[in-house]
């Protein structure tokens, strides 16, 4: 393990002080769970993503991606494995590009197949990952008014526009909107309280949101089940957050958003969304730079 080479690079932002820091392993094949677990927690970002290929399964011929470029990845957080990160994901797809140029690729993870596509402008290298096909369910009065309680918000403070629910695109977040800016900035939560009814409800964040335009949102994430107070720049929840304001029917079914993110702890990054009518996936983008 002790070989083992750990990249750092920055996704959402092409500043490295932006943006949600991920670590990335390109060949992780002589690791187990163990020492992944390990790099992950040494190494203290929200997430890690770990690369064994390219080989990983047999994939349909028209789903194939072009030789060298299908890769299986693992994500862990300093406390344990996630199914699907889309930052780390877009930090991976970064790094890979500088090695082996932009293009197609193809990540296979626990949550399923994730196509990224890649280019390079101007000098900044951009990924752009396809989730999963989402899923929207209800919370319980009872869970919601835990979740409250752990995060100490009236329930007066929600914006009545954004029924909560919980969203998956390849991990499960409970989405809740803020009245207003100031409710989002005010962040001081019950760590522990709230770590509970996510491992309960098998959440992987909760989803703060701020409408500030037709097409444009603040968003936060408390992220106490990866052992982070918050996470700075989440794609993962950005891609469950585009599939829930879809069903909801709060933007168009053709709709590009843009997510403000990481503003609120020093580090800014920006998320793309974008959802296409009559596909039920969504896709989220962003540049990515290395932490030199």
């Amino acid at each position: 393990m002790t070989d083992t080479e750990v990249l750092r690079y920055t996704a959402f932002s092409e500043d490295p002080q932006g943006g949600n820091p991920a670590g990335v392993v390109l060949d992780a094949s002589g690791l187990d769970d163990a020492a992944m677990l390990e790099i992950a927690a040494g190494l203290g970002y929200s997430e890690t993503a770990f690369l064994t290929g390219p080989a990983g399964p047999v994939w349909p011929e028209e789903a194939a991606p072009e030789a060298g470029r299908g890769f299986t990845v693992r994500y862990f957080s300093p406390k344990a494995e996630v199914p699907f990160c889309g930052h780390a994901t877009v930090a991976a797809a970064v790094a890979l590009a500088e090695r082996i140029g932009p293009g197609e690729l193809l990540f296979t993870t626990r949550a399923g197949d994730v196509p990224v596509s890649v280019t390079a402008e101007e000098g900044h290298v951009r990924a752009t990952l396809t989730s999963v096909v989402p899923e929207v369910d209800d919370i319980s009065p009872a869970d919601l008014a835990e979740a409250l309680a752990a995060l100490d918000w009236p329930e007066a403070d929600l914006d009545p526009a954004f029924p909560p629910r919980i969203a998956y695109a390849g991990a499960r977040h409970l989405v809740l909107g803020a009245g207003t800016r100031a409710r989002l900035a005010d962040l001081a939560y019950d760590f522990a309280r709230l770590e509970a009814l996510m491992r309960r409800l098998d959440l992987t964040t909760v989803q703060l949101v701020h409408r500030a335009g037709p097409a444009e949102f603040h968003v936060r994430d408390p992220f106490p089940v990866g052992g982070v107070v918050e996470d700075p720049a989440t794609g993962a929840a950005a891609a469950a957050f585009g599939a829930y304001a879809r069903e909801l029917g709060l933007v168009p079914e053709d709709a590009v958003l843009t997510l403000h993110q990481g503003a609120d702890m020093g580090r800014p990054g920006v998320l793309t969304v974008e959802l296409r009518a009559g596909d039920p996936r969504v896709r989220v983008g962003g540049t990515g730079v290395r932490i030199p």
